[in-house]
């Protein structure tokens, strides 16, 4: 997820964005005069971890490459009520076009960013990680995804191509555990194959089955540290289904290696930003 791989999709996704909004052209930006240059600041309305700068870059490169941007955060820092965080410079009818379209990104991710940050904080002083999930905005999955690492948590799956997750339903199609973890041996070996189970018998039929991971939907705090105690290491396991903000660190203390939240990235709320012209 470093931001080398992500430069052509962060491409795709501020082309996308300003079709929607610009589309054939920003008819209310032409009663600026063509050739007025403005200075534009963005600040914080409230607290919140920076992300998405290079998708706000982004939009300003696609209209016009006259318009200079001088950040004054990283992604992945706090900023503060009433910080500066970016300045900016160039044609008046460009930074007009562009203000929605990369503040939209900048506050979705920064929004993202935050509340990973909110979950990693709970804890930080224990192994397990916090996971997201394929819950997301559509078309914003890597962004997303980007903006949660930046805020201190750790990343799922991309997708359904890059990891085996085998549920219910794929376990019921293949017969049992054991054939479902047997036939994704089969299709690609190089890729980690995880189990989702619901009580501690199917744990037990995952880990004889030689799964990689195992994750553990809905159990108890009392059954969790069970599945910890049967597991001795044997894979790693993962916790999911109801756990909030509150819960999670009775939820970590079990000893599970991660646990994965879907409100991540679901339940995101957009950080206040605000450009001010000059």
């Amino acid at each position: 997820m470093l931001l080398e791989v992500l430069e052509a999709h962060i491409d795709e996704d501020v082309r996308r964005a300003l079709e929607e909004d610009v589309g054939q052209g920003d008819i209310t930006a032409q009663l600026i005069p063509a050739d007025g240059i403005w200075k534009a600041s963005v600040y914080s309305r409230e607290h919140a971890v920076l992300c998405g700068r290079n998708w706000f870059d982004a939009v300003f490169r696609h209209l016009d490459e006259k318009v200079d941007i001088r950040w004054y955060a990283a992604d992945g820092e706090h900023i503060a009520p009433h910080q500066v965080v970016c300045t900016l410079k160039g044609p008046a009818r460009s930074l007009l076009t562009g203000e929605r379209t990369a503040l939209n990104f900048l506050q979705t991710l920064s929004g993202t960013a935050t509340l990973a940050q909110h979950y990693a904080r709970v804890v930080d002083d224990l192994h397990t990680r916090i996971l997201d999930t394929r819950k997301t905005i559509p078309g914003l999955r890597r962004a997303q995804k980007y903006a949660v690492r930046a805020g201190g948590c750790h990343n799922h799956r991309m997708g359904l191509y890059d990891a085996f997750l085998i549920k219910e339903n794929h376990i019921m199609a293949a017969g049992s555990i054991h054939e479902a973890v047997a036939s994704a041996r089969a299709l690609d070996p190089r890729l980690p194959v995880e189990v989702e189970v619901e009580n501690i018998d199917e744990l037990q039929q995952a880990l004889q089955a030689g799964a990689d991971r195992v994750l553990l939907d809905n159990f108890t705090l009392e059954t969790l540290r069970e599945a910890v105690a049967l597991n001795a290491g044997k894979a790693e396991l993962e916790a999911s289904g109801g756990i909030t903000l509150d819960t999670l660190r009775k939820y970590a203390e079990t000893g599970v290696d991660y646990i994965s939240i879907g409100a991540l990235t679901k339940d995101v709320k957009a950080i206040d930003l605000s450009m001010r012209f000059d």
